[in-house]
């Protein structure tokens, strides 16, 4: 590519680029945690469009920057708009556009779903290894059957060899069965059922990823949870505010998962503080913090979903791309500069 063009890679691109590489993927997402922790990134607040009466519409925009070893700038614009799932389209659209920090000129403009997808999975798969780190998991509970879930289902059977069965839950049966039945594609070394209510998923299952489009909390009690169960809270808000208060509390970063009515925010704005959060991912990787509390506390990980992780991965989707030459690149898409023009 020369300078002024533009790659552009598309979602079947990107699936395609990405087959395979879940461990990859986890590493790059590892490495982003620690570039962020040791402040070689810039992370602005997410910035949310709403729209009137529609309660559970919304398009995030996450700008960020990524130094040391990706070296990328750029924005996710990121649509959620839970209804579509009834007209037969993905509950979220999303375009990632990658940018040079050393000119600011836009290099990459990328499919962003998936990349989102995916960096969430990889997030949470690596949150469950260093959280289990040891102990063996053999079933994984999955509230919530959309696209995240199903992800997450995927990294996990990558990364967490002693899985046997998944147990998987929805408001919508049918939606589950189709979930069901998705999965056990997966791997041939699992089973998977159909619970009728997150009851069933929090006895059975000692790590339970919600991946809902819940906007209020409605789990108020984790006593049927086994001692020692790990949460992956990636919703982030199906749990109350006395729930958090009585886990053990890992965050992907504390100022942003404190913001936006999440679990996390509602349990700040009643106790007055954040003393409730032990730590983040980060120090638990870099070894400033151990991996659990303690071996019989529930631990729940709530990752609001930073900016640098997309970057991370929309990085090695370009790099990918460039190499393997799929997508198209748009020649001189800049214009010359203003001195040379007529």
């Amino acid at each position: 590519m020369h300078d002024g063009d533009i790659l552009i890679l598309k979602g079947h691109e990107i699936l395609s680029l990405f087959t395979g590489r879940e461990l990859e993927l986890i590493e790059a997402v590892r490495r982003a945690y620690i570039t962020h922790a040791a402040g070689e990134s810039s992370l602005p607040q997410s910035t949310f469009l709403n729209f009137a009466g529609q309660p559970k519409d919304r398009i995030i925009a996450l700008p960020a920057y990524l130094g040391e070893e990706f070296g990328v700038a750029g924005i996710k614009w990121i649509a959620s708009f839970p209804e579509n799932l009834k007209k037969g389209m993905d509950r979220a659209s999303a375009v990632i556009i990658l940018n040079s920090p050393l000119t600011g000129r836009p290099e990459a403009f990328i499919e962003g779903s998936i990349i989102s997808a995916k960096r969430t999975a990889a997030s949470a798969a690596l949150a469950a290894q260093t959280l289990h780190q040891g102990q063996s998991v053999a079933t994984v509970g999955l509230l919530g059957c959309g696209v995240i879930n199903y992800e997450i289902a995927r990294f996990i059977l990558a990364t967490l060899a002693g899985v046997e069965r998944l147990i998987v839950s929805d408001i919508d049966e049918r939606r589950a069965i189709r979930f069901k039945n998705k999965c056990q594609l997966l791997s041939e070394r699992i089973t998977v059922e159909v619970a009728k209510d997150f009851h069933a998923v929090l006895r059975e299952a000692k790590l339970v990823s919600f991946a809902t489009t819940a906007i209020q909390p409605h789990i108020r009690d984790l006593s049927e949870c086994q001692a020692g169960s790990t949460i992956l809270h990636i919703s982030l808000r199906d749990l109350s505010p006395e729930v958090i208060l009585s886990t053990d509390n890992v965050v992907d970063d504390v100022d942003h998962v404190c913001r936006a009515q999440t679990s996390v925010h509602l349990a700040e704005q009643l106790t007055g503080t954040r003393h409730f959060i032990r730590c983040t991912l980060a120090d638990i990787l870099t070894g400033k913090a151990t991996q659990r509390r303690d071996a019989e506390s529930i631990s729940v990980f709530s990752p609001f979903g930073l900016g640098v992780l997309d970057l991370a991965v929309a990085k090695l989707a370009r790099e990918l791309g460039l190499t393997q030459n799929p997508g198209m690149v748009i020649t001189s898409f800049l214009p010359a500069a203003w001195e040379t023009r007529d």
